[in-house]
């Protein structure tokens, strides 16, 4: 009974054996394989958001995350309480869990375990996630990660490189944000080597801000030397912005977009170079294409109105807060119209017309993806493949990042009805409705 205690006793010490901080113990990958399942354990990935979606990092062979594990950044210790509490209770990250934190480079899960640990959490190991393990592991990845990119492939891209899933040849970087260059003090001030600012205006219209048309949308693409076969990549103070652009340059047909995950805050946050100045728009006379080529991609009010009025197959999802779903409110001050088209569903947003709390990490990256699927089940989604789902807003902004974010989750048959409730509401006789 002895030996047999004492054989019990080594194999747990092989398992969980101390870690170099004092305060953390090592576990193996079948110790972590063994607890995936189990409600009491919680195996958490520290790494950078980027890592968890699908991107090789850190001289790892493979990319993405351990199936079954959940994410923790270490980058969203610094944001906001308040959005790090929320995140914590999707993810059913509570003191009463053993919590497994993993990374490649035996750095990230330092600051997620100090922070962890200064709100009174105890139960917490480590696992490193290496080259001679990760053979063994079967990781996820999104199907579609390339879509966001991590700052060092935006880097590498400038460097001269060639990043995972570049293919080579000429590429272009844009920062993206309302109002035209004497407004933006903030571009002229601040932004990555190389890029040229896009003003938000040049692809809608006010009063409602809808949508220009195909033939303005394939000016501005000449005006901004934007060719179907460059690699253009996005990003902007504000992510949105970034996401508006991104599924308007894909409709038109732009072949290769990226968004830059997180924004120029994930740049900042890298500590890499930036400019001052302006960097002035080349124009072209020839991008490749002449006409729009992914007519399906952006939905007319007209047709938004006859696939809910005649399509079974066809979802209209609200990406607005419940406020603005629901008729109390228009979201905006200039615009003080209320309600939502008949027979839209609730695809929840965040809690003003100018965040997306439930589609984003604290740290304005992308959120994990099974639980934006989840979201959207519980909210009656019906997500197979024949179903048709356009998403909406006020007026595309908040959508359009939506949109990207399915489309990195693999889902083909979504589109963007940009005109949003502005466009709706526009006409008196286009059905609608209020309260829940």
């Amino acid at each position: 009974m002895i030996k047999k205690l004492f054989l019990i006793s080594m194999f747990f010490i092989k398992k969980v054996s101390s870690f170099s901080d004092g305060n953390l113990n090592q576990v193996d990958t079948d110790f972590v394989l063994s607890k995936l399942k189990s409600k009491e354990w919680i195996v958490l990935d520290a790494r950078l958001s980027d890592a968890y979606n699908g991107w090789k990092m850190d001289g790892l062979k493979k990319g993405g995350h351990i199936k079954g594990a959940k994410d923790f950044s270490y980058t969203w210790t610094s944001e906001k309480e308040t959005l790090i509490k929320s995140n914590m209770n999707e993810r059913g990250i509570s003191k009463e869990k053993n919590i497994i934190l993993y990374d490649s480079n035996q750095k990230d899960y330092m600051e997620v375990a100090k922070y962890l640990k200064n709100k009174g959490f105890k139960k917490i190991y480590y696992y490193n996630l290496n080259n001679k393990v990760i053979e063994s592991l079967e990781m996820n990845s999104y199907p579609n990660y390339q879509l966001l990119v991590p700052a060092w492939w935006v880097k590498d891209l400038i460097d001269g490189n060639s990043p995972e899933t570049y293919s080579g040849g000429r590429f272009k970087i844009f920062e993206t944000s309302w109002g035209n260059l004497k407004d933006s003090a903030f571009y002229i001030a601040n932004h990555i080597p190389t890029s040229v600012h896009i003003n938000t205006d040049e692809v809608e219209s006010a009063p409602e801000w809808t949508l220009n048309s195909d033939e303005e949308l394939i000016e501005f693409s000449k005006n901004n030397g934007i060719h179907r076969d460059v690699t253009i990549v996005l990003y902007g103070d504000n992510v949105m912005a970034s996401y508006r652009i991104a599924a308007i340059l894909k409709y038109i047909g732009i072949k290769d977009v990226r968004v830059l995950n997180g924004g120029f805050k994930a740049w900042k946050r890298e500590r890499y170079p930036t400019e001052k100045g302006i960097n002035k728009k080349v124009h072209l006379t020839d991008i490749g294409i002449e006409t729009v080529v992914n007519n399906s991609m952006v939905l007319t009010v007209e047709e938004a109105l006859e696939n809910v009025e005649n399509n079974n197959n066809f979802q209209l999802v609200d990406i607005r807060s419940w406020n603005e779903h629901n008729g109390l409110e228009s979201g905006y001050t200039y615009f003080h119209k209320k309600g939502r088209p008949k027979g839209a569903i609730w695809g929840r947003a965040g809690t003003s017309s100018v965040t997306l709390e439930d589609y984003r990490n604290p740290d304005d990256t992308m959120k994990n993806g099974y639980l934006i699927v989840e979201m959207w089940k519980n909210l009656n989604l019906d997500l197979d493949a024949d179903k048709e789902v356009a998403f909406f807003c006020g007026s595309g902004w908040r959508a359009a990042e939506v949109l990207i974010y399915s489309q990195v989750m693999g889902f083909e048959n979504t589109s963007l009805y940009s005109d949003g409730w502005m466009g709706w509401s526009a006409n008196p006789e286009n059905p609608f409705e209020v309260g829940e």
